[in-house]
C-alpha cells in the first residue's frame, strides 16, 4: 500500500521535510477526525466543523488528515517542537 494522492513530497513540505514531524501530524489529525466520527466530539469539534466531516464519512481517517496536511489546512507551531529533546 503506498500514497498516491496527496504526494510524499507535498505533504513533507508542511512539515519542513521532517517524516516524523508529518507521521505526528497526521496522526493527531487523524485521532481528532476519528474522534469526530464516532461521536467524541468534545475535543475534535473545536478543531473541526461537522459539515467537512459529514462530507468524508466515506474516506479514512489518516487519508483525510493527509489530504488536510497537503491543502495547507493543517500545520504546527514550530515553537512548541522541544528540538534538544525531540
Amino acid at each position: 500500500m503506498s500514497i498516491i494522492e496527496p504526494k510524499v513530497d507535498v505533504l513533507l513540505n508542511h512539515a519542513d521535510n521532517d517524516r516524523f514531524l508529518l507521521c505526528a501530524m497526521a496522526s493527531k489529525r487523524a485521532h481528532d477526525i476519528n474522534d469526530m466520527m464516532h461521536g467524541q466530539r468534545e475535543r475534535a469539534i473545536q478543531l473541526q466543523t461537522a459539515v467537512e466531516i459529514a462530507r468524508a464519512a466515506d474516506a479514512k481517517p489518516l487519508s483525510i488528515a493527509f489530504g488536510e496536511i497537503a491543502q495547507g489546512d493543517v500545520s504546527y507551531d514550530p515553537s512548541s517542537i522541544d528540538a534538544m529533546n525531540h
